[in-house]
């Protein structure tokens, strides 16, 4: 990342999706990226690592994370063999390319400012990438939060993940600062690919992710749960409920992505289901009149609003 000339990134679409890549194949790594480090050792830390060491993007040992809970830090060595975790952040800023930003957003606004010495000492973020999945910090609130000798230098590029990616099924938006190169791009595109899909919108458009795809698993969640329920009362037992439920949402979820490659909208999909005068038709017409589909609207723009409202906080 360090040694090569910038490249002038793409610009953006003003779609509101701006480019979708699924990426879920092995991703391509002549950009680059040797060392990456990670700001941060939970469990979505813990989720792209193990995917970018299963798809290649990087080797163990060029993988570096600080992390300061003791009890995590053991996780990370006892799981995820190969790679260098410790208490110092300093450590983990001289040996990386790109780092990743994997604390939580409340605490990043404090985190940073305590980390001045080591973000602008020679061997710190001058240069690198910085890659933040922490929802609602924006791009200009992450350079403010940087030494003002760094600003300049350092490319930021916003990520927002969930929690699939645990699972190697995520869905990542990423939205690049100004001075973030093309090759910046595909790196970060890399290291998503490889927990689940991709697709790279503008900055202004994050919120909406949060409400569709951040929050969204716990919407399907709920479904799943209320399905479950539901096959209980009609006399099911609990795990073969749940099973049903949660392979029914699972194989919907994979047939709308490949019938979207093939022009099919969702409601074809629908449709196809509802027999005339059949069971579902009885179903999805009840639905409408208990306001399912308004209450996953409502969901995604109170999450929506919600994000904006947290990035509107961090920025005091």
């Amino acid at each position: 990342l360090a040694h090569e000339p910038p490249r002038r990134r793409r610009p953006l679409h003003t779609a509101p999706v701006a480019a979708l890549r699924d990426q879920r194949s092995t991703p391509s790594t002549s950009m680059g990226l040797t060392r990456i480090g990670f700001l941060g050792g939970g469990m979505m830390a813990e989720a792209i690592i193990r995917g970018m060491l299963r798809a290649k993007v990087v080797e163990p040992a060029g993988v570096y994370v600080t992390e300061i809970s003791t009890q995590r830090l053991e996780v990370l060595r006892e799981k995820v063999h190969g790679i260098h975790v410790s208490d110092s952040p300093k450590a983990t800023f001289a040996a990386a390319d790109a780092i990743v930003l994997a604390v939580k957003p409340d605490a990043l606004p404090k985190v940073l400012p305590t980390l001045e010495e080591e973000l602008q000492s020679d061997d710190g973020v001058q240069g690198k990438l910085l890659i933040s999945i922490a929802a609602g910090v924006s791009l200009a609130r992450l350079a403010e939060l940087l030494p003002e000798s760094v600003r300049s230098s350092t490319r930021i590029i916003r990520v927002m993940p969930n929690t699939p990616c645990l699972v190697s099924a995520g869905a990542s938006a990423v939205a690049p600062a100004e001075n973030a190169t093309e090759d910046d791009l595909k790196v970060v595109e890399s290291i998503f690919a490889a927990v689940g899909a991709v697709v790279s919108v503008p900055e202004k458009l994050l919120d909406g992710v949060t409400g569709v795809s951040g929050s969204g698993p716990a919407y399907v969640f709920m479904m799943i749960e209320a399905m479950a329920d539901a096959g209980v009362a009609e006399g099911l037992p609990r795990a073969v409920a749940n099973k049903l439920a949660a392979q029914c949402v699972f194989g919907s979820a994979k047939l709308a992505i490949e019938s979207a490659g093939e022009g099919l909208h969702v409601a074809e999909l629908r449709n196809r289901v509802e027999s005339p005068g059949g069971t579902t038709i009885a179903a999805t017409g009840a639905l409408e009149r208990h306001g399912f589909r308004n209450a996953v609207i409502e969901a995604v723009r109170t999450a929506a609003s919600k994000s904006r409202t947290i990035g509107k906080q961090a920025q005091e």
